[in-house]
């Protein structure tokens, strides 16, 4: 269930396919914004593994615009996804050198650094991130910091970790269904009970969240309601793997 947020990256960048204009004439020539189209183009390249063509993009982009972070965390990412990650690091360093007080720059960095088990260095990053005034994706670096601690292995740091995101963004789907199977570990039922039908009232029933409803109810001993959710979950989702995991007895 571990997944990690970069922002800003992939999501407002992959929409359609863009057009690259470049002009002679410098009065015209917007810098930010033909990084930005290359910045698009070298994604997209990415997403659909044309490695070669996604760092020449990237490249044109840093090239127009050197010390953008938009296109220093494209260039990194870039790396990470090709495994040259003293290359990566060195571009986050360099972006970081440039604006020290970007967060997005140290939310991806973070997500860097957890990645290498550097979990004490990560959530510095993260939290580092969240104390910038015109930082807003405060959940996301929360949740990525309880992630992080989870990897690390500290539960109760990334139980209040996961509450601080959920804190700022109280329908993150990610922290209530982490949250929620931290619960039931700590057999805390009720509260569990309360997030997830709190996450099927908003979201409708998922795999996932029909999944930790059987486990808390089974170790709740209330079986028939296990027997209920087990029924939605074979109805809904039986190509799933939660539902190979229930046929399994693992649980």
């Amino acid at each position: 269930m571990v997944r990690w947020t970069m922002y800003p990256l992939l999501c407002s960048l992959l929409v359609g396919c863009v057009t690259v204009k470049e002009t002679s004439n410098n009065k015209e020539f917007n810098s930010i914004e033909a990084s930005e189209a290359r910045i698009a183009l070298g994604l997209r390249y990415l997403e659909t593994g044309q490695w070669q063509r996604a760092r020449e993009n990237l490249e044109q982009a840093l090239k127009y615009a050197p010390k953008y972070y938009r296109a220093q965390n494209a260039m990194a990412y870039y790396f990470q996804k090709v495994d040259e990650k003293e290359a990566a690091e060195d571009m986050y360093k360099k972006a970081l050198q440039d604006s020290p007080k970007n967060g997005d720059t140290l939310n991806n960095y973070g997500v860097f650094l957890c990645g290498e088990q550097r979990y004490d260095e990560a959530i510095t990053a993260f939290l580092k991130a969240i104390e910038q005034p015109d930082y807003y994706l405060t959940s996301a670096s929360y949740e990525n910091a309880a992630l992080c601690s989870l990897n690390n292995g500290d539960k109760q740091l990334a139980l209040r970790y996961f509450e601080k995101a959920l804190s700022h963004d109280p329908y993150r789907p990610k922290s209530m269904l982490q949250l929620a199977q931290m619960k039931i570990e700590f057999q805390n039922y009720k509260d569990a009970r309360a997030m997830l039908f709190k996450f099927n009232k908003r979201y409708g029933y998922k795999a996932d969240s029909l999944w930790l409803l059987i486990q808390l109810e089974n170790q709740a001993g209330r079986l028939t309601q296990a027997d209920k959710y087990a029924d939605l979950l074979k109805e809904q989702f039986p190509d799933s793997q939660q539902y190979q995991k229930y046929l399994a007895n693992e649980y």
